[in-house]
């Protein structure tokens, strides 16, 4: 499960671009808490640690404890606004986490067992399709990453989601299909061997065809001098 993440918060007094634009000149990032059925909660964080947690790599999908007002409210980030130029933060939208809740999320995939695979020995190539999955989740198991192992699988061996063993209280959010997350595809050196056989064919094929143009112009103009 990813580790909870602490963030001290102020509230914020005033709303409007004029405010946020001081707020971020003084190093704050404003943001919001919204639902839990409680009224939004306008506030700001102090950008530097901000800027921090999101270096984590798993700030998304991690549990945020915001400290406000001497009080702790368990939050999961939905939403970062980054400036269009610097890539700084500009907004934040944090979800308010209920006692029992379910979130929806994207956690990062982890191959595992790579050398147990005989298509991979051989020289396939694993094609990630999928490099994250969206899952529901109890608010308080959120898994940091889901492992795939990968032992056995051969060349054209495909990895759905129903190979996929998922962590008590996690459950896809995509339950109308059973979809790819990745393959085992042919070695590249082969696939390229391929390609360059239909690019000799297919050059084989195009004198014939200007040819045949060429002399359609030729006997064109031996008719306009006639």
């Amino acid at each position: 499960m990813s580790d909870a993440l602490t963030l001290p918060a102020e509230t914020r007094d005033r709303a409007g671009k004029g405010a946020s634009r001081a707020l971020r000149r003084e190093g704050r990032v404003p943001a919001v808490i919204y639902g839990g059925k409680e009224a939004p909660t306008p506030i700001h964080v102090e950008e530097r640690l901000l800027i921090k947690q999101l270096g984590t790599g798993h700030f998304m999908n991690s549990i945020v404890e915001i400290e406000l007002g001497g009080k702790t409210v368990r939050t999961l980030p939905k939403d970062v606004a980054f400036h269009p130029v610097s890539d700084r933060p500009n907004h934040v939208d944090f979800l308010r986490l209920a006692k029992g809740a379910k979130v929806d999320v994207s956690v990062p995939v982890l191959f595992v067992n790579e050398e147990a695979s005989p298509g991979l020995k051989k020289g396939g190539v694993l094609n990630v399709v999928r490099h994250e999955l969206e899952l529901v989740c109890d608010a308080n198991k959120i898994p940091s990453e889901i492992e795939i192992d990968v032992t056995g699988l051969e060349v054209g061996d495909s990895i759905h989601i129903s190979h996929v063993k998922l962590p008590e209280g996690s459950e896809s959010a995509i339950t109308d299909r059973d979809f790819t997350i990745a393959t085992i595809v042919a070695p590249s050196a082969l696939k390229r061997a391929e390609a360059e056989e239909g690019d000799e064919a297919a050059a084989d094929d195009v004198p014939a065809t200007e040819q045949n143009a060429e002399d359609d112009r030729g006997e064109k103009e031996e008719g306009g001098e006639d």
